[in-house]
C-alpha cells in the first residue's frame, strides 16, 4: 500500500488510484483521486443497498498544531464553521442537513479535524456543497465569534474544571508532556480561551482549511465515480492561498524517572490515572499495545474488571487504553475509587497485574478470546458507513493507511509472547506519570 505514500499528480487534473487488497482483509475496496489543488478525495463504494452515505471532510491541523498562549483554537475554529458563510447565515448549515433528513457533526483531536454529515446517497452532492462553502466563504464575524467563545468556556468549565475525571486527564497530559503540544488538550487552557482574537482565528483558517490539506472521504451506498465527479464540480476551483508553516517542536524526550502528581479538587472519592509513554500509531508495537488493553479491560472477564471491580470492589470503574497518536502517545489505567478506598491502593494492585502479564501468566485462552473479539469488533464496526469513512479517514489524514490494513493479519500472527514483551518495554516505573485526585480538605 506504499503507493498511498507518493501521490503523483498527472499532467490533467488528477491521478486515480484503486487500493488492490488481500482477500484475508476484511476492509472495504477504496479509491482515491487528487485534484490539481491537492485535496485529496477517497471514495469507498459499500454497495450494500442501504441507500446509506457518509459524508466526511478531514483537515490535516489539530490541537498539536497551536501555538503556547493560542492553545484551544482549532476546537473553536470547529464550533465556528457552523456560523455564517458567504451565502449561509449562522445555523442555516444545521438546518438544510437536517431539512434532508441528515445528521452531522464535528470532532477535534490532538493530530486532526474531522465533519461529517449523515444522509441518504441521493444529499451528498448537497453535502459536498456545504463542506465546499465552509471551506472557502467563512465569514468569521467577530459579533459571531464572542458569544461562541463563552460557550467554549463553559464547555470547558463542564468537561474539564468542574469535572474531577475531566480535570484528572486534562493535569495527566499537562505533566506527561512538557516539551511537545500534546502537553494540552483539544479544549485548551481556560486563560487561552479568555484571551483568542477574531483575528487569531482569521490566520488560523487561511492556513490550515486550504484544499492542499484537507481529505474528502465518501463511503456507502454509492459509486466512485459519483463521488469524483460530484467532490471535484465544488472544490476543484478553490485555491490554496498561502503556505502551511508548521510549528517546529520538540519530540517529547525520553521520561528520566517516574512522575507523581497528587491534585485536590471537590470530590466525594479518590481517582487514579497512570500513564506511559508508546511510540507513535505507526509502530509495530502497537497491536500488540492494543490487545493488551483488550486483555485488561473489555468486557466483564477482562483481568481490571475481575479483580478491581468484582472480587475486590475497589474501584466503580476502571479501564486501559491505548492512546495512539501521529506522534509517540500515551498508554493509560485510569479509574475512580469507590467510596472511602485510596487510590493508592488501586494503584498498587493494578501494579501487581502488570507484574503478573510481565511474568506471563496469560493463557493460550486468553489469547485466543483477543484474536476471536478484536476481529469480531472489527468487522463490526466496518458495517457502518459512518464508522468505516471515521475510521480510514483517521489514517489517510495521518498520512499512513499501510497500518490499518495490515492489522487484522498482526491480529492473527499474535502470540503471549508480544504482549509480554510490550508490557516489559513500555509499563515500567520510570516510563511512568501517575496523577491522583483527592478530596481537597477545608482549612
Amino acid at each position: 500500500m506504499q503507493i498511498f505514500k507518493n501521490f503523483i499528480l498527472s499532467a490533467l487534473f488528477f491521478t486515480i488510484f484503486a487500493g488492490e487488497l488481500m482477500s484475508s482483509n476484511s476492509l472495504p475496496k477504496y479509491y482515491t483521486k487528487t485534484l490539481e489543488n491537492n485535496l485529496q478525495i477517497v471514495a469507498i463504494p459499500m454497495d450494500n443497498g442501504s441507500n446509506v452515505i457518509s459524508t466526511d471532510i478531514f483537515y490535516k491541523v489539530g490541537s498539536k498544531d497551536e501555538k503556547m498562549g493560542k492553545s484551544g483554537i482549532a476546537h473553536m475554529l470547529e464550533h465556528l464553521n457552523f456560523k455564517s458563510t458567504k451565502n449561509l447565515k449562522a445555523g442555516e448549515f444545521d438546518e438544510i442537513v437536517k431539512g434532508f433528513g441528515g445528521v452531522n457533526n464535528a470532532s477535534t483531536s490532538f493530530d486532526y479535524t474531522h465533519y461529517f454529515i449523515k444522509s441518504s446517497s441521493k444529499n451528498m452532492e448537497k453535502s459536498l456543497e456545504l463542506f465546499a462553502e465552509l471551506m472557502q466563504n467563512l465569514t468569521l464575524k467577530d459579533e459571531e465569534f464572542q458569544p461562541e467563545r463563552d460557550v467554549v468556556a463553559e464547555e470547558r468549565r463542564w468537561r474539564t474544571d468542574n469535572n474531577p475525571m475531566g480535570y484528572m486527564q486534562f493535569r495527566l497530559f499537562n505533566n506527561a508532556y512538557i516539551y511537545h503540544p500534546y502537553h494540552w488538550t483539544p479544549i485548551g487552557f481556560m486563560n487561552d480561551i479568555k484571551n483568542w482574537t477574531i483575528e487569531d482565528i482569521k490566520d488560523f483558517h487561511s492556513t490550515f482549511y486550504q484544499p492542499k490539506n484537507a481529505i474528502v472521504v465518501v463511503a456507502g451506498d454509492i459509486t466512485k465515480e459519483e463521488v469524483f465527479e460530484k467532490t471535484e464540480k465544488y472544490f476543484k476551483d478553490i485555491k490554496n492561498t498561502k503556505e502551511i508553516v508548521r510549528q517546529t517542536y520538540t519530540v517529547e524526550p525520553k521520561q528520566d524517572g517516574e512522575k507523581r502528581v497528587v491534585i485536590k479538587r471537590d470530590t466525594q472519592v479518590e481517582m487514579l490515572t497512570i500513564a506511559y509513554h508508546i511510540p507513535s500509531f505507526e509502530h509495530k508495537d502497537q497491536v500488540a499495545l492494543s490487545a493488551l488493553t483488550e486483555l485488561l479491560s473489555s468486557g466483564k472477564s477482562s483481568l481490571l474488571q475481575k479483580v478491581l471491580v468484582d472480587e475486590k470492589k475497589m474501584v466503580n470503574s476502571i479501564y486501559a487504553y491505548n492512546v495512539e497518536l501521529k506522534d509517540p502517545g500515551l498508554f493509560l489505567f485510569s479509574a475512580v475509587c469507590n467510596e472511602g478506598v485510596k487510590a493508592k491502593d488501586v494503584e498498587e494492585e493494578i501494579l501487581k497485574i502488570i507484574k503478573d502479564i510481565k511474568s506471563g501468566n496469560i493463557s493460550k485462552k486468553d489469547i485466543e478470546k483477543i484474536k476471536i473479539n478484536t476481529k469480531a469488533d472489527f468487522i463490526f464496526s466496518l458495517e457502518s458507513s459512518t464508522s468505516v469513512a471515521s475510521l480510514l479517514g483517521s489514517y489517510f489524514v495521518r498520512d499512513n493507511i499501510k497500518p490499518l490494513f495490515e492489522y487484522e493479519e498482526s491480529i492473527e500472527k499474535l502470540k503471549k509472547k508480544d504482549l509480554v514483551a510490550v508490557a516489559k518495554k513500555y509499563l515500567i516505573k520510570d516510563n511512568s506519570t501517575t496523577v491522583i485526585l483527592k478530596k481537597a480538605q477545608k482549612n
